[in-house]
């Protein structure tokens, strides 16, 4: 699924591309604004991090909710204390899209993170030209080289790559790149089955400095104090949030 997944994210960018050429995205992209310095807003504090998701749907569990306007959503994550925004922008099967990604990072002040299967430059261009601040990348989709290629462009434009791994030897990989921000996911994208406890049994694999994510499988605020307790700096939500009452959820999460 996952290698599926990335190859029709990688098919809709050149559709795209046909439309609007790497020339013209590169050209935006290097003309927006700064990107928000991501790193220094998920940093280890005395409280747990939210990165609150807007997620419309999700090929495990289906239609979740009908996000009429991602911005206003955006901005009831943040006043309710989120540390960053993560927007799903593939269409097929989250119903996401990149003018998702532009009203949100116009309707919120904290960093907004561009939530896709990235695989190609193109993307991460297309991405600094929407907006954005962070870029996902999985290291599961991905072969060392292109990896390495990618958070060097992200980099290089001066966003922060969230690097998604699943397992101790991914998270190896990901400290093998020099990656300043590291996620486990607990859901495995082949099988969509959740693990909430594989943060904790990989959590020594991370390099010393790096900001631990914890993703997925957080549907209470006992799921981030299982996390927190493992060691996780910030927790990525996005189900819980866009099914339930985001400001009372997002309270409940930050006071673990």
């Amino acid at each position: 699924m996952l290698a599926e997944l990335t190859a029709n994210a990688v098919a809709d960018a050149e559709a795209r591309r046909a439309v609007r050429s790497m020339a013209d995205v590169e050209a935006a992209a290097l003309a927006r604004p700064a990107a928000l310095d991501a790193l220094r807003a998920l940093a280890p504090a005395d409280r747990i991090k939210v990165i609150a998701e807007i997620k419309r749907s999700s090929p495990s569990r289906g239609s979740l909710a009908a996000i009429s306007d991602p911005a206003a959503l955006a901005r009831t994550y943040e006043l309710g204390g989120a540390s960053a925004i993560s927007v799903l922008t593939e269409g097929r099967k989250f119903g996401g899209s990149l003018e998702d990604l532009e009203s949100v990072r116009q309707a919120v002040s904290v960093p907004v993170l561009r939530k896709d299967f990235i695989a190609s430059a193109y993307q991460v261009f297309e991405a600094r030209a929407a907006g954005a601040d962070l870029v996902l990348l999985i290291v599961a989709a991905l072969d060392d080289a292109t990896l390495a290629e990618l958070h060097g462009l992200i980099t290089e434009l001066g966003m922060t790559a969230l690097v998604e791994t699943h397992s101790a030897d991914e998270l190896d990989r990901a400290a093998q790149l020099g990656a300043k921000l590291i996620g486990v996911n607990a859901r495995d994208l082949t099988t969509f089955e959740l693990d909430r406890d594989l943060f904790g049994r990989i959590a020594d694999r991370f390099p010393e400095g790096a900001i631990r994510v914890a993703e997925s499988a957080v549907l209470s605020a006992a799921d981030v104090a299982h996390y927190r307790s493992a060691g996780a700096d910030a927790v990525l939500v996005g189900e819980a949030l866009v099914t339930g009452d985001p400001i009372s959820n997002l309270s409940a999460f930050l006071a673990v």
